[in-house]
């Protein structure tokens, strides 16, 4: 029996370019997204992630490449195909959230449904179910100038799904909201996405936001994608040194591999201080390497005597240094530590407190600290 055909992505983007006169601020960029799938766009300002998501909503018209939806191309420039942004059937959420002021709720997410000419009692219908979805039923008739922020927010994604497209963009949604709401509603439009199934694109230069919501995640630097992964990948298995500083709170050190077999995956790396560390390697050394990464939050401390040490039997990576500083940030203690390569941040538990100029017993797993290259970019 012959296999069902694979369905092709919701979302193809390949060799994308767009440029600005002479700056080219998306440099052949190349991703897909899945049915149901939410991938992120994650990069510092001017990265060219925005400038992407534009470009799927035919916001922006590129200078190279092809972009496809649900296998149909809608932009082309082989073909010199560009599809009008109304007739891409995507629903898109900004950062402003762009509501209308002079009309009320339920007016807001009608729109939308209202340019396509639907029955006034589809409309109604589809209204409802959207405010549902994102709990504003009970202010369908607030005019929008009496709405919170957060509440805007919910309004903005309402008007966004009411049509049921099969795929949203986000462009930076939560970033106007305070530390607190943007938690909850992060949740939130997890949780309605995976109800829904729509595929989505989501843009933020917040690394925690990245991490928490996403099916897959995409550095970008410069306006090219420096990594693709699960959100579990990019943090453990970063490719260069600018995911590893990027992403996470990481510790680069200096150091060079040393000539030898790869072994269960790890190989012998000597910082410049000499202390000697078996590290990760992604792929096999080229011996050009000079960096490994090592996570703040997978270090691990306890008080020593110097005269014998107190890492655990079995433990790798072992060396000795003494607190500088302990930062309290409530859900865990940030440790400044000097040890032989220099300065090392750490993070444990609240409940593991070191004091200032204590001396330490570190060790951390191979696993946890992976040796860097810089992946090549034409």
């Amino acid at each position: 029996m012959q296999a069902a055909p694979t369905p092709p992505p919701v979302i193809d983007v390949d060799g994308l370019e767009v440029r600005y006169g002479e700056v080219m601020a998306v440099k052949g960029v190349s991703f897909s997204v899945g049915h149901g799938e939410l991938v992120t766009l994650l990069g510092p300002s001017g990265c060219g992630k925005t400038t992407t998501l534009r470009a799927i909503a035919g916001l922006e018209k590129p200078s190279g490449g092809s972009i496809a939806l649900g296998g149909t191309p809608v932009y082309s420039a082989p073909l010199r195909r560009n599809v009008p942004t109304e007739k891409r059937g995507v629903s898109m959420v900004f950062q402003s959230y762009a509501i209308w002021p002079h009309m009320s709720v339920f007016e807001n997410v009608a729109y939308g449904l209202r340019v396509r000419r639907l029955p006034k009692a589809e409309i109604a219908r589809e209204v409802a179910r959207a405010l549902a979805l994102v709990q504003m039923q009970a202010y369908a008739d607030r005019p929008a100038t009496r709405l919170s922020g957060g509440q805007q927010q919910r309004v903005a994604v309402a008007r966004a799904i009411a049509f049921s497209p099969d795929v949203v963009l986000f462009d930076e949604p939560l970033s106007n909201l305070d530390a607190k709401l943007r938690a909850e509603m992060r949740v939130e439009l997890r949780e309605l996405q995976r109800q829904l199934s729509f595929s989505a694109v989501y843009v933020t230069h917040d690394q925690e936001e990245a991490l928490a919501i996403s099916d897959r995640v995409i550095v970008m630097n410069g306006g090219r994608i420096e990594q693709i992964g699960t959100p579990q990948d990019i943090y453990d298995r970063p490719c260069s040194r600018f995911v590893a500083d990027f992403v996470g709170s990481a510790n680069l050190v200096a150091g060079q591999v040393r000539p030898g077999p790869v072994t269960d995956g790890t190989v012998l790396f000597v910082t410049a201080s000499g202390l000697e560390l078996r590290v990760t390697a992604t792929a096999p050394p080229t011996g050009t390497e000079n960096t490994a990464a090592l996570r703040a939050s997978y270090i691990n401390l306890a008080p020593i005597n110097l005269a014998t040490g107190n890492a655990p039997a079995g433990a790798r990576n072992v060396a000795q240094g003494r607190i500088q500083r302990r930062l309290f940030h409530g859900d865990f203690n940030e440790y400044v530590v000097a040890w032989p390569p220099g300065q090392l941040i750490v993070r444990r538990p609240p409940t593991e407190v070191l004091a200032e100029g204590e001396a330490v017993a570190i060790w951390f797993d191979p696993g946890h600290c992976v040796l860097l290259g810089d992946p090549p970019h034409p």
